[in-house]
């Protein structure tokens, strides 16, 4: 795994796109704070610019630097939940601008994921974790189900196929600064 953190980490460090297991299904990924990387994500999946991609942190130390001001009652979900879980939150910083919805939202997880916590240490900022599927297309739940144009566009293949069982997108919670909550997808 050691080597395979490696590989990925150079290859972010590059600006270059890595497709790497995670704590749910397997992502497309990038530097989230490389605007010019972030471009070569949303053109690989085909997908608008307009429409958020995740991204991943690797505690919530990490986190704090990223967000402007974390609701209180973000800090209870994140320790109540016990499946992987996305938060939309307001006011991001220090993050590529085309990673920023227009409503100035920032969807961020802490994965729960050997191979994604070590790499994250490593990077030391946030990556892009968006599912690895051409826009419009099913998620993949496997390897084996990753298309031919995701593997050939992408930089970086990380070799830990074997590892990744079937699994399923994680949770999204919209978290406003005013105290609204929202379930986006259960």
């Amino acid at each position: 795994m050691t080597e395979e953190i490696n590989k990925a980490f150079d290859q972010l460090q590059s600006g270059n796109t890595i497709l790497y297991p995670t704590d749910t299904v397997w992502g497309l990924g990038c530097d989230a704070t490389n605007a010019e990387a972030v471009a070569k994500i949303y053109a690989l999946k085909n997908r608008e610019e307009s429409k958020a991609l995740i991204c991943l942190v690797s505690d919530i130390r990490m986190l704090e630097r990223y967000i402007e001001e974390i609701p209180e009652v973000a800090y209870e979900l994140l320790e109540a939940t016990n499946t992987p879980t996305t938060i939309i939150y307001d006011n991001p910083v220090g993050i590529a601008k085309n990673l920023v919805s227009a409503d100035k939202t920032l969807a961020i997880r802490i994965p729960d994921d050997e191979f994604c916590q070590k790499l994250i240490r490593k990077f030391k900022r946030p990556i892009v974790s968006t599912s690895a599927n051409i826009a419009g297309q099913p998620t993949p739940k496997t390897y084996k189900e990753i298309s031919p144009e995701i593997l050939k566009g992408v930089d970086y293949v990380v070799n830990l196929q074997n590892n990744k069982k079937a699994s399923k997108p994680s949770t999204i919670i919209q978290l406003r600064s005013n105290g609204e909550i929202k379930v986006i997808r259960a």
